[in-house]
């Protein structure tokens, strides 16, 4: 069974990407900060992240800096309620960037594609 790291802030979000993501078959592991999530990626050892930008403390673009060079081959999906930051040069270190949406078809399918 494939890991996936989920990190958000909010924790409707960490119920609702749980949900779906264990209902396709996976394993859902989370963390509510950057700094946490940086101690969960030897423990976990995740397959795939799930990574929110807009969290307090460590933002996710420095934690995605910082997975990057940890773990520079495990695929990172941005995952953000705001588009803008697409266009952000450090965003595109990430192998997906999404946006938000109670519609989850588009992040199961990247998903999907990464961990296939």
């Amino acid at each position: 069974m494939k890991r996936i790291l989920l990190v958000d802030d909010e924790e409707s979000i960490h119920l609702l990407y749980r949900e779906e993501l264990e209902e396709a078959g996976y394993e859902v592991h989370s963390a509510l900060t950057g700094e946490e999530a940086l101690d969960k990626l030897h423990i976990v050892a995740p397959d795939l992240i799930i990574l929110d930008i807009n969290m307090p403390g460590m933002n996710g673009i420095e934690a995605l800096r910082r997975i990057k060079e940890i773990k520079p081959t495990v695929p990172v999906i941005l995952c953000s309620a705001y588009q803008e930051f697409k266009q952000d040069l450090a965003s595109w270190a990430s192998d997906e960037y999404i946006v938000k949406s109670s519609n989850l078809d588009e992040l199961k399918a990247a998903v999907k594609k990464h961990l296939s």
